[in-house]
């Protein structure tokens, strides 16, 4: 076969020395417009995973590569004076011409053709080639002039960054983060070599252009870094290596390049995109070269399994590395939005912004924190059980941080999570009856901090359906009433009421029965912010409310407010989401109206925050009021995250104490993206904002992303839903898991605790022996 690849850098290299090693009789060339020994950029790193691959692809490469390598474990966190660091976390740091040259000379070694100092104008200038690899980079001339079949998607990020080397020996991979009058600059700082740095200095494009950057020469920019961050180089001068550049062209926005296909037939042979060509992952996560070295690993593994069938081997490197690339690039656009938004995380105290920065990916979680550095991340524990107001008694565990309590005005939960409000639709005209005292009881004494009851109605025709509770009646209050006091006598559990309208939602049938679907009879009539019918064609009709109707409702909501605090609820929460009434107002999707009451942002939150302040009025004010918002619509002209925040800030202004950060349900037309933890960005940006508690919630499953959100502070609370409609003990049980024992069972369970509690720890230790043979054998 004769392959020709575009483009001398890492890519094209490994996969053209993997291909010649492969089978000897393929001609094999690389062209690289550049000298041998030219490069750009200073040192690159690798993680000890990608390290074992490059050992199975090919050893010899491998092995030099490892000896030419700086390690470290340790990641340095600077930031308002204070040096925080945490290790274990395996880092390798080369030279990228290293490295380059260590590639070129076994593609030497096994016979691949280098051809430097040749500008490639593009394909066509190899019409016999088999199979031509586009690994021309970033700017690729190849995927531009085939974009109609790679369907690029280049997103320009919102930072400059400046690529600096120093001779200043940086022990651990070094972030720096210094305030300046006109905002946050940070700097990425680790050794590749025996005597050089790579020293990367960012900044927003705002607080880059403020601070006149964008006008500086060269040599004033990086005289202005130095001085900056002078306290780390110790004397040390900051180096440029590229001279090509003049003034402020060295600072660049970094391109996020997603590619909906990598593979282009130009009607003599395949063009498979590879490398920075394909996508690219931001510097701060250090992927950018391992998926480069990663692709043609794979390129060449599919080609070897499939010989004379190129077609099939192009098909499978696609599928399989299109996924892989996609998981790197999910972690590298969180790891991106962090570093460009500093200035929200500014305010948390050193210890907590170390390490929200630490696991600001999500690749890195709580338990895998541990396994890195369990001295840390006990510490860390401690601390942040400490800042709740506990301490862990002489010889116990650290307090896990979804274990410490929560205080909000009057009220303390003894931990940080929550019984989400789920639905039931059980009840007989609006009356909770045993079936939620078994099912709201059973989950109070299931060890979680807090239990929500599910949205209940002011009114009858408030409700979703004839099976919603409601909370309009002195019976409905006492029944409430007999719940309460339950959760109270028999668990530490607090109980909160959501109260809500289901506006244009309303009078459906049971999910069972028909999601969504009208009552066959008996439909009552539907109101909300302007006419909607939520399914086309299929649900009822609702008109615009009257200012009698707000009138009317908000004081329904006060009626229901004072009877939840005659039954003894210990929090309230309004219910401003999923399309409901109150969101109906907030969406732009769902809000047409003309008056004071529709347009601007301000303009829809005025009838929601009238209802909330009213029913402020009416709740005891030692107890705490949340609100549920819809924090995106996920539909192009509805909320976006940048409203979310001001509805929050306008709900705090009113007097709430916690937002609680949902999503969707406004439109059928609706396209989330899922995934783990996919909600807990909102409560995130909201908290770290508007400066407001807040409550995480969606695809939370185990303790492991409990911890994660807590002790980043990125949430307060984290609200579980279907994990505990599938074990109502879920608290408790994933405490066992973690191995931390110090909880506190019903009585009448506590049998069961040590048993569970020795079974989990034979099963870790099952796996950890498990772990240690594999590595030995």
């Amino acid at each position: 076969m004769d392959i020709v690849c575009i483009g001398g850098g890492p890519a094209g290299l490994y996969f053209a020395l993997l291909m010649k090693k492969q089978d000897a009789s393929h001609r094999v060339r690389v062209v690289e417009r550049n000298r041998p020994y030219d490069t750009f950029g200073w040192g690159v790193v690798f993680s000890d995973q990608t390290l074992g691959n490059l050992q199975a692809a090919d050893r010899e490469t491998a092995d030099e590569i490892l000896g030419a390598f700086n390690h470290w474990d340790d990641i340095e966190v600077n930031v308002r004076g204070h040096k925080l660091v945490s290790g274990g976390h395996g880092f390798c740091g080369i030279g990228r011409k290293r490295l380059l040259n260590i590639l070129q000379r076994r593609c030497e070694e096994l016979g691949v053709e280098l051809i430097f100092e040749t500008d490639v104008q593009g394909d066509e200038q190899y019409p016999e080639a088999d199979l031509i690899i586009a690994s021309d980079g970033l700017n690729s001339r190849i995927r531009t002039k085939y974009a109609a079949t790679y369907r690029p998607d280049i997103d320009m990020r919102l930072c400059r960054f400046v690529w600096l080397g120093t001779h200043k020996k940086f022990d651990a991979f070094t972030f720096a983060f210094e305030e300046t009058e006109h905002g946050w600059f940070q700097a990425h700082a680790y050794q590749f070599d025996g005597e050089t740095s790579t020293f990367i200095v960012e900044a927003p494009e705002d607080v880059w252009r403020a601070a006149g950057l964008e006008t500086m020469e060269k040599d004033d920019a990086i005289a202005f870094c130095e001085k900056l961050f002078a306290r780390y180089l110790d004397g040390h001068k900051l180096m440029s290596n590229a001279s090509h550049l003049r003034g402020s062209a060295q600072w660049i926005r970094f391109p996020r390049v997603v590619c909906r296909t990598w593979v282009h037939h130009n009607g003599r042979a395949p063009v498979v995109l590879m490398g920075d060509a394909a996508h690219t992952a931001h510097f701060s996560v250090g992927s950018g070269t391992k998926l480069a070295l990663e692709d043609s690993i794979e390129l060449a593994r599919c080609i070897g399994r499939t010989p004379g069938d190129l077609g099939t081997a192009l098909k499978t490197y696609e599928e399989v590395r299109s996924v892989e690339v996609l998981k790197i690039q999910n972690a590298a656009r969180n790891s991106t939005e962090w570093f460009e938004n500093v200035e929200r995380y500014a305010h948390l105290p050193p210890e907590q912004f170390a390490y929200s920065l630490l696991t600001r990916s999500q690749r890195i979680s709580h338990e895998n924190l541990r396994l890195r550095d369990r001295d840390y991340v006990e510490q860390y524990e401690d601390w942040i059980a400490q800042a709740a107001g506990a301490r862990r008694k002489p010889q116990a565990q650290p307090i896990p941080p979804m274990l410490t309590p929560f205080t909000l005005r009057g009220v303390t939960l003894a931990n940080r999570i929550v019984v989400s409000p789920m639905a039931q639709y059980s009840c007989v005209d609006g009356v909770p009856g045993d079936y939620h005292l078994v099912h709201l009881g059973a989950r109070a004494m299931g060890g979680a901090g807090m239990v929500m009851v599910e949205m209940t109605c002011p009114t009858p025709d408030a409700r979703i359906t004839p099976g919603c509770p409601g909370l309009w009646n002195e019976t409905q209050r006492d029944a409430f009433r007999r719940i309460v006091d339950f959760a109270h006598a028999n668990s530490g559990a607090k109980i909160g009421l959501q109260l809500g309208h289901a506006g244009a939602k309303g009078s459906t049938r049971v999910p069972w029965e028909g999601e969504d679907l009208p009552l066959e009879r008996g439909n009552w009539p539907l109101i909300s912010a302007s006419p909607q019918q939520y399914l086309d064609g299929v649900s009822d009709t609702s008109r615009a409310m009257t200012h009698e109707d707000m009138a009317r409702v908000r004081d329904d909501f006060v009626r229901s407010t004072r009877f939840a605090a005659e039954a003894g609820f210990d929090w309230l929460e309004l219910h401003c989401a999923h399309g409901y009434l109150l969101s109906s107002f907030i969406s732009p999707l769902t809000n047409l109206r003309t008056d004071e009451y529709g347009g601007s942002l301000e303009n829809r939150l005025r009838y929601p925050l009238d209802v909330f302040r009213a029913m402020r009025a009416a709740w005891p004010q030692n107890l705490p009021m949340s609100v549920r918002i819809s924090a995106h619509d996920w539909v192009e002209g509805g909320i976006t995250p940048d409203d979310a925040v001001e509805i929050a800030r306008a709900f705090k202004a009113a007097g709430a104490d916690m937002i609680d950060c949902s999503s969707g349900q406004v439109s059928p037309k609706q396209k989330p993206v899922y995934g783990r933890m996919y909600q807990t960005p909102f409560a995130d940006r909201i908290r770290n904002e508007a400066r407001i508690p807040t409550m995480a919630v969606g695809a939370i499953s185990e303790a492991d992303h409990v911890n994660s959100i807590i002790a980043a502070g990125r949430a307060d609370l984290c609200a579980i839903a279907r994990p505990h409609l599938a074990n109502p003990q879920w608290t408790l049980l994933e405490a066992a898991k973690i191995g931390y024992t110090d909880t506190t069972w019903p009585k009448q369970y506590r049998s069961a605790k040590t048993q569970l509690e020795r079974n989990l720890e034979r099963e870790r230790s099952m796996a950890q022996q498990e772990t240690k043979n594999e590595r030995f054998n």
